[in-house]
């Protein structure tokens, strides 16, 4: 993975050990079957990791809260960007709110970004906002072509624009609702 040839170069320099920031996108609505997929996928990956990684994620209902919970099981730390100030109350739906909250709860920063409404326009910046301070990019995407600014295919595009690796996650049974 492209992430140990950036650590490795970084020991061969001299400087000390980075802990790996990491930064997800991905489909939200999974099928109910795909969950526990999509989740041992995540945790295969990381655990493969050197070490912690701290993890970045938007903490959307699927694959950013599947991902938020496999790199809290595999010791590392969470990161959230909102994409906006209403996210919660206008886009987390209320069968979802005791599991946002209780990862939100163990992010060790939690930043919203300044738009009030959640929409296409914010979406784009938060995943702007997770690009540019992570390694690399883990997309649980089944490969479609964007669909719109902000969306899963839409991050992954910028991310190879920008040269952030991408590991795409996209296991067997998994699908989309």
């Amino acid at each position: 993975m492209a992430l140990d040839a950036t650590r490795k170069s970084i020991i061969e320099e001299g400087g000390p050990p980075t802990v790996p920031r990491i930064g997800v996108t991905g489909h939200s609505k999974l099928t109910p079957g795909s969950e526990g997929l999509v989740l041992h996928a995540l945790r295969t990956l990381l655990a493969a990791q050197p070490g912690p990684v701290v993890g970045v994620t938007c903490l959307a209902r699927g694959a950013d809260q599947l991902f938020a919970q496999a790199v809290l099981d595999t010791g590392g730390t969470i990161e959230v960007v909102l994409p906006s100030e209403n996210y919660r109350s206008e886009k987390v739906e209320q069968e979802n709110r005791q599991v946002f909250d209780a990862l939100a709860g163990r992010a060790a920063a939690v930043r919203t970004l300044p738009f009030p409404d959640a929409g296409r326009d914010a979406y784009a910046a938060a995943g702007d906002a997770v690009l540019s301070g992570v390694d690399l990019l883990v997309a649980v995407w089944d490969g479609a072509e964007p669909d719109g600014r902000g969306g899963t295919g839409d991050t992954v595009a910028v991310a190879r624009e920008r040269g952030v690796p991408v590991e795409a996650v996209w296991p067997d049974g998994a699908g989309r609702r």
